[in-house]
């Protein structure tokens, strides 16, 4: 066996100070970045727990890919089936690219994360785009999407309501939108807070359907099987949030099998995860566009630039390490 050694660093990142997640203001998103050395390979991965969606906190991750960490240093397996989501994937991405199993060539033409507003438009190479429904009334976030696909008639739209409607609410949503524009939603994520509302407006409206949240739920169940979850048109996985890149490239392939489309989407990492995030998009899902629009909420980026960005860059060193072994 090559020699190994492992560090972890810690970072933190200063945040968009409009940046509001399950009724919380966001100021820095907390996290750590995992480095592994075998032999002349290195590898980096990001394990980001993110606050009122994970179920670990960032230390107790921390404290997990620790214990890991040192024994893959040792010569044991890095992954094992009792890890946190954010572990499992951190430690995953890292062990893909130390290997050099993870192609170079990323999918960074992302879906833009859109207001509604046409001051607020996507670029004309933008085919598909996402909004944000459920903050006002129904009626109005009709009207939103109605406007904004009535300014570019060739774009597509994913909504996610984020389970903020009772089904009466997603019914005067559904009876407000013009034929053109409910033709135009490419799929709405979890539109009541209830399972098994959403599946019923989906049969009733005829909008295609997308499970987000219901996913992260039932995935960490032993007796998980994605058939279980029927009747949608797509998942959208957040690896952060699901576990090893293995896993999530497991439930693609399953997705593929049961005829449900994949979108792989971000957990507010950084751009050194969304870089990531946008190489495993293309490997595994070369035809879908991932939703990966969440850079712009940052003030800084982190060891790896996102093409393009004119964020400043904020590197790993000896201040930010804070296990090495």
């Amino acid at each position: 066996m090559m020699k190994r050694s492992a560090k972890l660093y810690r970072y933190q990142l200063p945040m968009d100070s409009g940046v509001v997640l399950r009724g919380k203001h966001l100021t820095e998103r907390r996290g750590y970045v995992v480095a592994l050395q075998e032999g002349e390979c290195s590898g980096l991965g990001e394990i980001a727990p993110l606050s009122g969606l994970s179920a670990e906190s960032p230390d107790q991750a921390a404290q997990q890919a620790k214990g890991a960490l040192a024994g893959w240093v040792r010569g044991l397996p890095l992954l094992d089936s009792g890890l946190f989501p954010s572990v499992a994937f951190g430690l995953s991405m890292a062990e893909l690219t130390c290997a050099g199993q993870l192609p170079a060539q990323g999918q960074f033409r992302t879906a833009p994360l859109l207001s509604g507003q046409t001051d607020a438009c996507p670029t004309p190479e933008h085919r598909v785009a996402k909004m944000k429904v459920g903050r006002e009334s129904p009626a109005q976030d009709a009207v939103r999407v109605n406007q904004l696909l009535a300014t570019y008639p060739n774009l597509t739209l994913r909504l996610d309501a984020n389970r903020a409607w009772l089904p009466e609410q997603a019914r005067q949503f559904a009876s407000h939108l013009t034929p053109f524009s409910a033709a135009h939603i490419v799929f709405i994520e979890e539109p009541c807070r209830q399972p098994q509302d959403s599946l019923a407006f989906t049969s009733d409206s005829g909008l295609p359907l997308a499970w987000d949240e219901t996913l992260q739920h039932v995935v960490r169940q032993p007796d998980f099987r994605l058939e279980d979850l029927s009747g949608a048109a797509a998942i959208v996985l957040k690896p952060s949030l699901i576990g090893s890149v293995q896993q999530c490239a497991a439930i693609i392939r399953e997705a593929k099998t049961l005829g449900m489309d994949a979108v792989i989407s971000s957990s507010l990492e950084s751009s050194l995860g969304l870089t990531q995030l946008a190489r495993l998009s293309h490997w595994l899902l070369p035809d879908s566009t991932p939703g990966l629009d969440t850079l712009h909420l940052f003030q800084a980026q982190l060891e790896i630039s996102w093409p393009g960005s004119p964020l400043p860059l904020q590197g790993l060193d000896d201040q930010t390490l804070v296990w090495q072994s």
